[in-house]
């Protein structure tokens, strides 16, 4: 079933069942803090998937009607309740204020590298930056925006990078498949230009290789 249709049902009036389910997973969410996957909430109401994604669609339109300060977001797959970004200067008035981390044009160009290229690894961020990567790649490992997700089949067995969920969370997607389409003309331009500037050379990666990613248990 679509999300979309499932969304629309979630306007119906719940019955006292589903009114059961929405509040099982409500105090699930609270209670857990991050984010839970679907297939745990489905466990914690003691149905299937459909039935809960229906049932946590129409709580979390209940939180949207009703102006509350917290909100239900998606993030690949998974739920979480977390406060709405408008009451942040509220919060801060009773709570200590977090530290800014600051995302710096490099930070910045090489977080958008490994999010539209993921997995990735240094030496493949390097080829198209032109330039060393190691302090832009340890800030976001530092800044729990990217994580080593494995290492990649080859000599040396490089690590390979991916965003994690708090890169989901701060930039408000709920999936790296709903990332921006970069423009076709520009997209071109720049594959054409890394992919001329790596055809020489020798430590080019190849997308057969990456295929071979040994992934890290969990």
């Amino acid at each position: 079933m679509e999300k979309d249709t499932l969304f629309e049902e979630g306007l119906k009036k719940s019955t006292k069942e589903e009114k059961t389910w929405e509040a099982v997973i409500e105090a699930v969410l609270f209670t857990m803090g991050n984010s839970v996957e679907l297939s745990r909430l489905a466990v914690a109401i003691g149905q299937d998937e459909n039935t809960a994604r229906e049932a946590v669609l129409r709580l979390k339109k209940r939180f949207d009607t009703g102006k509350r300060g917290m909100q239900i977001i998606e993030l690949e797959n998974s739920y979480q309740m977390c406060t709405r970004t408008e009451y942040y200067e509220n919060l801060i008035r009773v709570a200590v204020t977090p530290k800014k981390q600051v995302l710096s044009d490099v930070i910045l160009e090489t977080l958008s590298i490994i999010a539209y290229k993921q997995p990735v690894t240094k030496l493949e961020i390097e080829k198209i930056r032109g330039v060393k990567s190691d302090h832009a790649v340890n800030k976001l490992v530092e800044y729990n925006l990217v994580y080593e997700v494995g290492r990649l089949d080859a000599p040396g067995r490089p690590a390979l990078f991916a965003t994690t969920e708090e890169f989901l969370r701060r930039f408000g997607i709920g999936s790296t498949q709903n990332l921006p389409v970069a423009d076709p003309v520009v997209a071109a331009e720049i594959r054409l230009q890394v992919e001329e500037e790596l055809s020489d050379s020798s430590d080019l990666i190849s997308e057969e290789d990456k295929k071979k990613v040994d992934f890290q248990e969990e």
